[in-house]
């Protein structure tokens, strides 16, 4: 039985960890090793202590919308996004992949891509979706350096993001 008054519950998956807010109704895994810090303006971030650009993060914002769709294509979407809340205005953009899921009753649009910034370079994933009245962010990334090394795990994050009725 679950409780709504429980705001997260973590178990051990294989390398990863998950969390559950039953508050907001949305679950994720992470990597074993990043720790909860937290953000102003995000619901949760997750950090590698020694790759700070190795991260995920949530952000749930209310919305009157239904569904994903009613804001547009995937690539409208994450165009939009890329330009006004993932990355600053002093940040090179570009969006490399884009795709839709559905799963239980709810649409999911996810994408690739990579923002540059004087100092770094980084590549991420990202996944949105729409549910309890309230619209849905979640994101992952490393440094491009280490992208090759971590974007299996980082794929892992993405793909793990679900939400619930709450």
């Amino acid at each position: 039985m679950q409780t709504k008054t429980s705001f997260a519950a973590e178990t051990k998956t294989k390398g990863f960890l998950s969390v559950t807010d039953n508050k907001d109704g949305y679950s994720f895994l992470y990597p074993f090793g990043w720790q909860e810090v937290v953000v102003e303006g995000q619901d949760k971030v997750f950090k590698d202590v020694v790759e700070p650009l190795e991260n995920v993060s949530i952000n749930v914002i209310p919305t009157t919308k239904q569904n994903i769709r009613d804001f547009g294509s995937p690539e409208q979407v994450a165009e939009t996004l890329l330009k006004e809340v993932l990355a600053s205005s002093s940040q090179k953009t570009k969006l490399l992949e884009v795709t839709e899921r559905d799963a239980e009753g709810k649409t999911y649009y996810a994408f690739e891509f990579i923002t540059q910034a004087p100092n770094f370079t980084r590549h991420a994933l990202a996944s949105v979706c729409i549910g309890n009245g309230k619209f849905y962010t979640l994101t992952t990334g490393a440094n491009e350096r280490r992208w090759q090394k971590m974007k299996d795990r980082l794929h892992t994050v993405v793909n793990s993001f679900q939400i619930f009725n709450v």
